[in-house]
């Protein structure tokens, strides 16, 4: 991402911790990007009617809606739905990951963290929402579609509303359809060998977008001991 770039992209953070949300900002600024700052959830939610962030940075254990809410209500609106999130928070088990990204969530950090390490996280997310994508429309099965220059995606004729991340998972998978991917590579494909994703990362993300397809995610099958493919028959 050049620095002229950078520049232009626009974090939201919302952590009630006032010393957190600074340290944050700092590290945020000094990589070059613009920032929106809020200590409670519902302002944030209020402002997006006057714009949408390129990307949230979100603690889960907010006073007044916690985190977990603030996600569903983006994903559940087509505006917001693709709005990348990092969740950070002191709910650092591999549960609480899990049910982070089961969420909504594109990446999880837990506290404590490293300033350094979320800002190389926030540019990973960016980077792989806004790589280059397959052009026009792609159907699959006579029920899937996806439009790669609109990023949207409806089954039967409905709209399903799809993180970035899922999108791109989606895309990867239906482009290559018929071959498989292993986890490693659909790792290294979407976090750019990122050392820091952890390993049950893909299986969290096909399980959530098997659902929202619903009749269509039985394209996604799974080849036990090796990973994904797209399959139509």
């Amino acid at each position: 991402m050049s620095e002229g770039r950078a520049r232009e992209v626009r974090i939201a953070v919302i952590d009630d911790e006032r010393d957190i949300l600074d340290l944050v900002d700092l590290h945020l600024r000094r990589a070059g990007f613009a920032t929106s700052l809020f200590e409670r959830s519902k302002p944030f939610l209020d402002s997006l009617g006057e714009g949408l962030p390129d990307l949230l940075v979100l603690d889960l254990m907010i006073p007044d809606i916690h985190g977990r809410d603030v996600l569903a209500a983006l994903r559940s609106a087509s505006r917001t739905a693709r709005i990348p999130v990092i969740v950070l928070t002191a709910l650092g088990s591999e549960t609480d990951r899990i049910a982070g990204l089961d969420a909504g969530a594109d990446d999880y950090l837990p506290k404590p963290f490293s300033p350094k390490e979320l800002v190389a996280r926030v540019k990973a997310v960016l980077r792989r929402t806004a790589a280059g994508e397959m052009k026009g429309m792609l159907e699959l099965a006579g029920i899937l579609k996806i439009d790669f220059d609109r990023f949207e995606t409806s089954v039967a004729g409905t709209p399903v509303n799809l993180t970035a991340t899922e999108f791109r998972l989606l895309r990867i998978l239906a482009e290559g359809r018929g071959r498989v991917y292993s986890r490693q590579k659909l790792l290294e494909m979407l976090w750019e060998g990122e050392k820091f994703v952890f390993d049950r990362t893909i299986d969290v993300h096909i399980t959530n977008l098997r659902a929202k397809l619903g009749q269509a995610g039985r394209l996604i099958r799974s080849v036990r001991g090796v990973g994904y493919r797209v399959s139509e028959e």
